[in-house]
């Protein structure tokens, strides 16, 4: 895969992610919360304005790669145990622990939080 090929695909997740706080958080425009740019230092989906830190208090890194392959067989797996909303909580050794769950699950926590 080529390096502009690769930028792409990280920005098209940056934006993604991005796009669902806006939609989620209406009061927020393009003053208040912006994608980082490549190579640029500090969270994926930067949160510029007060109001936006307060709405939406994560530091968010986005990541679109394929080496993530066992993590979703892993989560596909967390699928088909019932009807319950699937969550894999993953470790590594001297790690914190990670539970992973779906963004569209994630947003929609948010919302019912609001």
């Amino acid at each position: 895969m080529y390096n502009k090929s690769r930028k792409a695909k990280g920005r098209i997740l940056q934006n993604l992610v991005r796009d669902k706080i806006v939609k989620l958080f209406n009061v927020l425009g393009k003053d208040d919360i912006r994608t980082s740019l490549m190579s640029e230092h500090g969270a994926d989906v930067k949160l510029i304005s007060l109001t936006a830190r307060k709405l939406f208090p994560y530091d968010t890194e986005t990541k679109n790669r394929e080496e993530y392959r066992t993590i979703y067989k892993h989560y596909q797996h967390a699928c088909k145990h019932g009807n319950l909303e699937p969550l894999l909580v993953i470790k590594m050794n001297r790690e914190k622990s990670l539970a992973v769950i779906d963004l569209d699950h994630f947003i929609e926590l948010l919302a019912r939080a609001n």
